[in-house]
Order: C-alpha cells, then structure tokens, then sequence
C-alpha cells in the first residue's frame, strides 16, 4: 500500500458558540466540545483511509481554556500515525474572539479510528508519511501513545 502524507489528512472546522451549546456559566459545555473533536478526528481519519471509520479511544483529553457564548471554536485534526486498521489523530480546539482575532489553544486530545471494510470488519490501511520534523516528532510520539493505551488496555482486561 501507497503512503500518504500527514497533509491529505488535515481537517479544519469552525463553529460559533451558540447560548444551546453553554452551560450556566456562559461556557460551551464539554461534551460538545468532545463531540466536535470526534467528528474533526473522525473526518482527518477518513481522508487518510477513504473508509468508514469508528472511534476506539479518546486520551490525554485536555480542557485548558473556557470557550465563551459568541466566541468561535476553531478545531484542526490530522493523523498523526497509521497503524495496521487503526490510526491515531490529534485534535486541537481554540477560541477566536471574532472582534479581535485573538485565539487561544483551548482543548487538545488524541482520539484512535479503526478503518471498516464493506462487512464492518477492521481493514488494512496506507501507511503515514510525516514529512517535516514537526510530524516527525509526533509520528515517534504516537507510538509511544499507542504502547501505553495497549499496555493500560492488557491491564484492565479491555477487549481490543
């Protein structure tokens, strides 16, 4: 198989935060912060494999900054390591004051998709090509990552 380069996976969204989306402080509430960091992966994930994918794991979830009602939530995704059927995708969030411009990293995670065949069964996938030595970094680091979800996974009698 073919590699591909981190770059064919790179996802962007952005969003408003709408008063629905807030908590009683005037804050998206996490959960949906989550659900946009899921569907960011999800969509970097399929652009590598060009199939159906499903989540497996979501860790080192980071809430660092609160996102205020009228601010715009902004998420980048791209794989960051492809596996045999799985691959890991970072996702970062950040707030833009849309006045001001001024944007803030306010959420990060790594979220694990398996790629399905036609049956809904675990498929090989191209392998990831990091190109720069940011990706590079990150491409070692990602195997560190899978290592200890593994080893936790072993650990805790999770069926993988």
């Amino acid at each position: 198989m073919k590699g591909k380069p981190v770059s064919e996976s790179r996802t962007t969204m952005t969003e408003v935060v709408l008063p629905n989306d807030a908590n009683t402080h005037g804050n998206i509430l996490g959960g949906k912060v989550m659900h946009l960091m899921d569907l960011a992966g999800a969509i970097a994930a399929f652009r590598h494999c060009r199939m159906p994918v499903v989540t497996v794991s979501v860790d080192s979830l980071r809430f660092l900054h609160p996102i205020k009602v009228g601010q715009l939530v902004l998420l980048e995704a791209n794989v960051t390591r492809a596996f045999t059927t799985s691959m890991e995708v970072e996702a970062q969030v950040f707030s833009e004051d849309p006045l001001s411009g001024n944007r803030i990293k306010t959420s990060t995670a790594f979220l694990t998709f398996v790629a399905l065949d036609k049956d809904g069964r675990p498929t090989p996938i191209s392998p990831l090509i990091p190109e720069t030595e940011e990706e590079k970094g990150r491409y070692r680091a990602a195997l560190r990552r899978r290592r200890r979800r593994l080893r936790e996974a072993k650990e805790t009698g999770a069926k993988r």
